[in-house]
Order: structure tokens, then C-alpha cells, then sequence
């Protein structure tokens, strides 16, 4: 079974097992540039396949930055409280020096 190609996408790119049947029809009116156009085409749609990727890798990155945010907070809130439980040691311990030069 053989399939079938278009004049755009061929079905194989070896220009000696073409069908012959496939070359563009020649008309009488004047031969118009449509290079420019099919470039144009076949980029929107290239840039149209890869609109989902450019998505996935924008949620990533928004992924990314939200987790490096929350670990900045958790190390805060860690450093804040080693910073509390720090001080009142240091009191503690004025305390206890306080009480032993008293005595």
C-alpha cells in the first residue's frame, strides 16, 4: 500500500521516486511568489506546535520560583525561631550567673 503525498509534503523527498503526477500544474496566468507565504505558513504553524511547550516551560519556571519562595520562607521562620530559643537561653544563663554571684 503506497500512500499518497501533496506537492507540500511529498511522500518521500527523492525527486526520482516522486510520481511525476505531482509537479505543481503550470496556468496561463503569471507566475506569483508564494515562497514567502508558505515559509510564513509553515512557521505560524511551527510556532503554533510549539505554543504548548512554551506553556509547559512558563508553568514550570512559575513552578520553580514558587517552591525556591517557599523555602525561603520555611528557612526564615526556622532561623526565626532558633533566634528565640537562642535568646532565652542566653537569659537563662544571666539568670543562673546573676543567682550564683548573689550567693
Amino acid at each position: 500500500m503506497s500512500t499518497l503525498g501533496t506537492i507540500d509534503r511529498p511522500a518521500t523527498h527523492d525527486p526520482q521516486k516522486q510520481d511525476q503526477n505531482m509537479t505543481p500544474p503550470i496556468s496561463e496566468t503569471p507566475a506569483r511568489d508564494t515562497s514567502g507565504a508558505t515559509e510564513s505558513s509553515q512557521n505560524r504553524t511551527l510556532e503554533m506546535q510549539l505554543i504548548p511547550e512554551a506553556l509547559a516551560r512558563a508553568h514550570m519556571n512559575d513552578r520553580l520560583h514558587e517552591a525556591e519562595t517557599e523555602r525561603r520562607a520555611l528557612r526564615l521562620a526556622a532561623a526565626r525561631r532558633m533566634q528565640r530559643r537562642a535568646e532565652r537561653a542566653s537569659l537563662r544563663a544571666r539568670r543562673a550567673l546573676a543567682m550564683a554571684v548573689m550567693h
